[in-house]
């Protein structure tokens, strides 16, 4: 039996069906073996040497590799085709004794029968130009963080962090923010003639120069004085521009325009785009095939399509709509400067598997992204669009306007995806279908239009116009972008307004501090230089001890004089006159992250510390339950087990934790009531009515890879409105169907379902 270790669960499945018999695969679940969280664990006295310790919650995991290695002949590493993975074959390869020069290391960029098969064919030795690229930016956020974060502890407040990556994506949000907070609006009107030609087509021009200048009108008396001096006047068409215009086709998803398009067309947020598509690169639950990989790898900014791809997608495009629409040579998308060019864009494994033909087995979210995935992609390799555009030039007097007409001439890749567009303001153009004119025709006068406008500030970023700065600017990679944003709202660095990301007090005191010590560290360019660095460690170019050491080289002075000035942000104690129990010190008011307390001011040597509410009065703790004894014995370390109180009652627990997690119902909960339920909307697995000793509940039986739950009982069929499962519900008003979407309002009686069920029937 050969070993084939990969990282996520989900996958598991997938894999094991395509590598057939003979092999066993185990998934470490991310990494295994990191920096210890609670030391800097890099000796930067000896070239930054990292010290690595297998993770806390993996060493059962670790324990269970070793023994499942030890019974294998052959052990192949099939992490994901990144620089992390690499990393995480890399520990896994020293944790199970692989000599160096081994080829053991296989990778696939999509989980197919082809792609897996032609893996297990081609194992290379482990990367080491990979492996250091990714040690090197482990150590370089390990220090920006271990060190940087004491200074906003002191200055600002406690159990504050920074990030070499996160802290300069805040600054981007601070700074949009101080934008639109100084900015000024400005006055001004859009001004058009109607106007209409002998046949009476009705035409709406923008006023665009007066003379040979531009004219943008600034006031109401601006209008007026515009409007009198074109009284009476006659339009005369004065030019015409007539031209076949093309639109080129969309490149394939890479992370970045895929969580954009995701966002911007479906609404998706950056979790659930990347929940989704790590499901749909995993594998799926489809009747009578098990699990199926839908797309190719998620974590990707390059733009390439192998050729076997390019092949399927024109000989399906030409099946489906026909020549025309195949272009004479395959398009091939520019990948821009930087791109870890290793796998290909994001695209469907297979086209045969139209989104329609899996669209039972895909939950909302994950049909909706397959789709758009699947629609982008065989966009990409259709025909450019073509258009009739024609610019007609009007003369009033002194005054020129312009309308602009562009009709479809030839669909192209638009019969498939239309890309999105962010709606403008100020439409002048037209875009409109325009009658047939000459040069010299006279037009009617109708009237005008024109409205008082002001200018507007720029928007605040969204998760995915972040996302694309991010990307422009070259912070971060793909990997890098959803943990990255994520961390901004988890710190109470930035919050939610509607679909928009607005940074808190707290953000921008932040910010503002590590600018004022650390302006490099912050400096956006610096930032993007920094990855690109990187970039030349993974391809060989450089060594990462040297490309820390310039980074870390003056970094300890700036912490000390950080750290040695009086400078703070800190909200000054407020004196009580609270005697500390310990000491007899009078106690202060602090401000910390959740809030105001009370606290000793001898503080290392007294740590009493007290709540208090808004008004400052203390907040007695609540005496703690009392633990009793059991009889029974910790089958795991042999301890005496005790009873502790849980929300659903008592329950048995070890006295070791955290070293022994083992607990124990004291009474067994029922057995799973089996019903006739329709399979979970997430994972399509049986679900299960769960019976507890204080609730009853429905769960997915694939847990705890799916943890889908629900309080009411699933149906069969999906809500008519938004597509979700539908469930069962009894009240005091009797028995109703209603969509289990929280956002979804569809609602329905029992009885008027029956109905159109006997009716269909009928």
């Amino acid at each position: 039996m050969k070993l084939v270790v990969i990282e996520g669960i989900g996958k598991k499945e997938t894999v094991e069906k395509y590598l057939g018999a003979g092999y066993k695969v185990f998934a470490t679940k991310g990494h295994v073996v990191d920096l210890p969280e609670r030391s800097l664990a890099v000796n930067v006295k000896k070239n930054f040497e990292p010290k690595y310790v297998v993770m806390d919650d993996k060493k059962d995991t670790v324990k269970d590799l070793i023994s499942a290695a030890s019974k294998a002949e052959d052990v192949l590493l099939a992490t994901d085709p990144d620089r992390e993975g690499e990393a995480i074959s890399w520990h896994v390869a020293h944790l199970l004794d692989i000599p160096k020069d081994k080829p053991a290391r296989i990778e696939f960029n999509e989980i197919s029968k082809k792609a897996v098969q032609n893996a297990l064919k081609h194992p290379r030795v482990i990367d080491e130009s990979l492996v250091d690229a990714q040690q090197a930016r482990r150590v370089l956020d390990r220090l920006v963080g271990y060190k940087l974060s004491p200074v906003l502890c002191k200055k600002i407040q406690s159990k504050l962090s920074a990030g070499r990556v996160q802290s300069v994506t805040l600054r981007l949000v601070v700074e949009r923010e101080r934008e639109i907070e100084n900015f000024k609006p400005e006055e001004y009107w859009p001004f058009f003639a109607i106007l209409k030609n002998k046949d009476d087509f009705k035409i709406k021009a923008g006023l665009q120069t007066k003379g040979k200048n531009k004219i943008k009108l600034k006031s109401k008396q601006e209008v007026e004085d515009i409007i009198r001096q074109l009284d009476g006047k006659d339009y005369i068409v004065s030019n015409i521009k007539k031209s076949v215009t093309k639109s080129k086709p969309p490149a394939p998803f890479i992370t970045s325009t895929m969580q954009q398009d995701a966002l911007n067309k479906l609404g998706m947020s950056l979790k659930q785009t990347t929940s989704a598509a790590q499901a749909l690169y995993e594998g799926v639950d489809i009747p009578g095939e098990g699990k199926v990989a839908l797309i190719t790898y998620i974590r990707t900014d390059s733009t390439r399509v192998s050729a076997d791809a390019q092949n399927e997608a024109r000989k399906y495009v030409t099946e489906k709509y026909g020549d025309k629409y195949i272009p004479t040579k395959p398009n091939v998308y520019l990948t821009k400067k930087g791109a870890q060019d290793a796998h290909e864009a994001i695209r469907p494994i297979s086209l045969i598997r139209t989104p329609e033909s899996v669209k039972d087995a895909l939950n909302k979210y994950h049909y909706k992204l397959y789709k758009l995935i699947y629609e982008r992609f065989l966009a990409s390799q259709m025909s450019e669009a073509t258009y009739n555009s024609m610019s007609v030039d009007i003369t009033a007097g002194e005054y020129g306007f312009r309308v602009v007409g562009k009709t479809l001439l030839f669909p192209g890749y638009t019969a498939v995806y239309n890309t999105y567009n962010e709606e403008k303001e100020d439409d002048e153009s037209g875009n409109v279908k325009l009658p047939e004119l000459t040069v010299g025709e006279k037009l009617d006068f109708v009237e005008y239009k024109y409205e008082q406008k002001f200018t507007k500030p720029p928007a605040r970023f969204t998760e995915a116009s972040l996302v694309k700065t991010m990307e422009e600017k070259g912070i971060g990679r793909p990997a890098t972008y959803t943990p990255t944003v994520t961390i901004l709202f988890s710190r109470a660095y930035a919050e939610k307004d509607g679909k928009y990301i607005k940074p808190t007090e707290l953000g921008k005191e932040v910010v503002d501090l590590l600018i004022r010590y650390f302006p490099e560290v912050m400096d956006v360019k610096f930032t993007a230089k920094m990855e690109e660095e990187l970039d030349e460690i993974e391809d060989g170019g450089k060594v990462w001890q040297e490309v820390v050491g310039s980074f870390y080289n003056g970094f300890e002075e700036k912490i000390a004089i950080a750290m040695g000035d009086s400078f703070s942000l800190k909200e000054p104690d407020e004196p009580t006159d609270i005697v500390c129990e310990n000491c007899g010190a009078r106690m202060v008011i602090k401000s910390g992250r959740f809030g105001r307390f009370l606290a000793c001011p001898n503080y290392p040597k007294c740590k009493n510390t007290k709540n208090i509410d808004s008004n400052g009065n203390i907040i007695e703790p609540k005496a703690p339950p009392e633990i009793k004894e059991s009889d029974v014995k910790c089958e795991k370390c042999g301890r005496t087990m005790v009873i502790k109180q849980g929300k659903f009652g008592p329950f048995l627990a070890c006295p070791g934790y955290p070293k022994c997690k083992n607990i124990k119902n004291l009474k067994q909960d029922k057995p799973d009531v089996v019903e006739n339920l329709p399979p979970c909307p997430e994972c399509g697995k049986p679900l299960k009515k769960i019976v507890l000793q204080r609730s009853t509940f429905y769960g997915c039986t694939g847990y705890p890879e799916c943890k889908f739950t629900s309080s009411d009982k699933p149906i069969e069929g999906k809500c008519p409105e938004c597509g979700s499962f539908l469930v069962e519900k009894t009240t005091s008003a009797g028995t109703f169907i209603k969509c289990g979407n929280k956002n979804c309002s569809y609602k329905e009686s029992l009885k008027s379902q029956s109905d159109n069920l006997t009716a269909n029937n009928a």
